[in-house]
């Protein structure tokens, strides 16, 4: 293949209409058929990245493998394609900017006036670009943030015009992702949002090659004629995405309309023989029809907002097929969590999961959750705070150490059984700065995770600057929690669980970012399954 292919995927009409999710579909069909593929995300805001945004603004910040705090849809991307991203996988706005103002002030464009057309569009351009030099994939699938439109999508749009224009007709497409809302009092699917968007796109230059309608009932013949005469595309070019049970149901839905085959077509490469899907149809008869359930506690700060926890809650529905159940979550909010309520509020819940995050808001609610888990013996899994707040407990409770804290909690306490790492201890910028990516851990034989990884070395995602105090390992490991994994680096504590409880086990890293539908995570599945019994 002389050219490698790009594909660009925006959106109308309204914001969260699945844009990441059609990506992820189109690139599992593509892989399917023997291609290799990757996506990439082009986020119009101007943070650097979202590692500083709050899980309300933006959903959970996913961690690729080497250290980019990057949107939820690359986690998306991972769980359908089973392959990881990079840093190169999402651009921001603020990156773009970041980069050409850098090169102005070197002296890079040699006195020129530093301008959006060109010097922001060919940025823009090259972040495209680059993640083909890296690997030599057979379609770049971009996704283009918000919605056609918007202010600060302009750019993006201007540089994927330009882009089409040097591709060549066969080497680029652009697939356009719109609502056909349903009118309940006149009992019809309306097109008008849909044609709109479309002329918005073309005055922009830009004419998309094939739509995707998303709707709640079916589309008929003469509506999506309609479209197709409307908005300058083939008949066949106008895709139905109507709303499914499960998100992992959209590829088999695409194959179903033939997207794969189509863009195929249209930049004139060997479509073959439709893949067979077979072990992802299984997995989705699994989640459709699971044969028993079990109802795990999920404890937050954030969990008014569901993408707050997006990678834990998808991780759930991988261990649950495995496990032939449906986990049904009840998220339960830590900052009302009180001792006089908790026995209330895990009434008939099989296990607990405290949940990852930052600052002193619900803390107590986390640790009394831990206290709950371990004195009641319900299986545990704290993840990354969720592990640091069981750690508090049971200094507190069980070692008798009774103001111990975490420093970034409390800087004075007397046991700062949780204490900021020494490489964080200089650190003033908040961006970009946490202990983030990808780190060995140890594990110790004879421990339940060993049982559970069937392996003694293993990779983990982290993303955190406090970590627990090895002073006091010796108390805690002689009160009956161990250290179960171990950075065979530093020293670093990754992992503490108690042999005689039913199943407790924490860990400093974040699992989530790496259960995909075809692996799903180990220590989930287990979990599960203790709950289960």
């Amino acid at each position: 293949m002389a050219l490698r292919k790009y594909i660009f995927v925006t959106g109308g009409v309204a914001s969260s209409l699945g844009k990441g999710i059609i990506s992820s579909s189109l690139a599992k069909l593509l892989q399917s058929r023997g291609y290799s593929v990757t996506i990439q995300k082009l986020d119009p805001y101007i943070n650097v990245d979202p590692g500083t945004l709050n899980p309300y603004e933006h959903g959970e910040c996913y961690v690729t493998e080497d250290g980019a705090e990057t949107d939820l849809d690359l986690g998306h991307y991972e769980r359908f394609t089973n392959i990881p991203t990079t840093q190169n996988n999402n651009v921001t706005t603020g990156r773009i900017y970041q980069s050409v103002i850098n090169k102005e002030r070197k002296g890079d464009y040699l006195g020129k006036t530093v301008q959006v057309i060109p010097h922001i569009t060919d940025e823009i351009k090259r972040r495209i670009k680059i993640l083909g030099t890296k690997r030599n994939f057979d379609f770049i699938i971009t996704e283009i943030g918000g919605t056609v439109g918007d202010i600060e999508s302009l750019p993006y749009i201007e540089a994927i015009r330009q882009l089409k224009w040097e591709l060549g007709p066969t080497n680029s497409l652009v697939i356009h992702l719109t609502l056909v809302p349903y009118l309940a009092a006149s009992a019809e699917l309306k097109t008008k949002p849909t044609q709109h968007s479309v002329k918005m796109l073309l005055e922009n230059g830009i004419q998309p090659n094939i739509l995707v309608l998303r709707t709640e009932h079916p589309l008929n013949s003469e509506l999506r004629k309609k479209v197709a005469l409307f908005c300058n595309v083939e008949y066949n070019s106008v895709i139905e995405s109507i709303d499914v049970q499960t998100i992992y149901e959209v590829p088999l839905l695409m194959q179903k309309e033939n997207l794969d085959g189509t863009v195929l077509r249209k930049l004139d490469m060997p479509e073959g023989d439709k893949p067979e899907m077979k072990p992802w149809k299984q997995f989705v008869a699994k989640v459709k029809n699971p044969k028993k359930s079990v109802r795990i506690a999920l404890v937050g700060k954030y969990v008014e907002l569901q993408d707050s926890y997006k990678s834990i809650m998808e991780s759930f529905v991988h261990a649950g097929a495995v496990n032939d159940c449906k986990v049904e979550l009840t998220s339960i909010q830590s900052e009302k969590i009180t001792e006089a309520n908790m026995a209330g509020q895990f009434e008939g819940l099989q296990g607990i999961l405290v949940a990852p995050g930052f600052g002193d808001r619900g803390i107590d609610g986390k640790i009394l959750s831990a206290r709950y888990a371990r004195e009641n013996n319900i299986p545990f899994f704290g993840i990354c705070l969720g592990l640091q707040c069981a750690i508090i407990e049971f200094a507190r409770n069980v070692l008798g150490l009774v103001d111990a804290h975490s420093t970034e909690m409390d800087h004075k306490t007397p046991h700062p059984v949780i204490d900021l790492m020494e490489e964080q201890k200089g650190v003033t910028n908040k961006g970009g700065t946490m202990r983030l990516g990808i780190y060995p851990c140890s594990i110790k034989e004879g421990t339940r995770c060993s049982r559970v990884y069937k392996d003694l070395d293993v990779l983990e995602r982290h993303r955190h600057r406090y970590e627990f105090n090895s002073s006091y390992l010796d108390q805690f490991e002689a009160g009956g929690m161990i250290a179960a994994g171990i950075n065979p680096d530093t020293g670093l504590v990754e992992i503490m669980e108690i042999p005689g409880h039913k199943w407790y086990v924490g860990v400093q890293f974040h699992p989530e970012y790496r259960s995909t539908v075809l692996n799903p995570h180990p220590l989930f599945i287990d979990f599960v399954r203790a709950a289960l019994d």
